[in-house]
């Protein structure tokens, strides 16, 4: 029997496969498209915040007029900070782009997507695996499918990476009997 040398200290990682498995294209997602995605989401889960400066505004405009305390400073107060958290949550996702701990995100992937796990392979020997349970929700956008991690993280998957229209279709059913995309 022959020995085959093995360096013990690279490993060498080989990501199972299912030949029944949607397989897509290469894809990075492009750091300005994130952002997008991000801020989109981002405003999709904050609306119902968007009431307490209404309100504010509000009770301050019935105050002011009946004359018990006339003021202006809360509208620009409430303006400026509502903006100022805004640009807050803005700065915070464009930054992700820049840092080093969030590259893998905006790295070129292909995906195999069967009804265990999305496997995304960086390359034939290496790659990563996720499990269905680990996405809160998805949608269909215009052009792609949106797959939401956390509030920062995305799986963005145009339509044009796909091989065949077949596949997109069995991708989308996918998403349904996951209960990830309403029917």
């Amino acid at each position: 029997m022959a020995k085959v040398s093995v360096n013990k200290h690279q490993p060498v990682y080989q990501m199972p496969t299912n030949p029944a498995a949607v397989r897509t294209k290469k894809y990075a997602l492009p750091t300005q498209k994130y952002i997008s995605l991000a801020m989109r989401y981002f405003f999709k889960t904050q609306l119902k915040w968007v009431l307490v400066p209404v309100a504010l505004i509000l009770i301050n405009a019935v105050i002011s007029l009946t004359g018990i305390y006339p003021n202006l400073w809360i509208y620009i107060t409430v303006v400026v900070a509502s903006i100022l958290y805004v640009l807050f949550w803005l700065i915070q996702f464009t930054g992700i782009t820049q840092l080093a701990q969030y590259k893998p995100m905006f790295e070129k992937f292909s995906y195999e997507i069967d009804n265990r796990q999305i496997l995304m392979k960086l390359n034939q020997k290496e790659g990563s695996v996720m499990k269905w349970e680990q996405i809160l929700e998805g949608y269909k956008d215009k052009d792609a499918y949106v797959l939401v991690i956390s509030k920062g993280q995305f799986l963005h998957l145009p339509f044009n990476i796909f091989t065949s229209e077949h596949d997109i279709k069995v991708f989308e059913r996918l998403l349904k009997q996951k209960e990830i995309l309403k029917a």
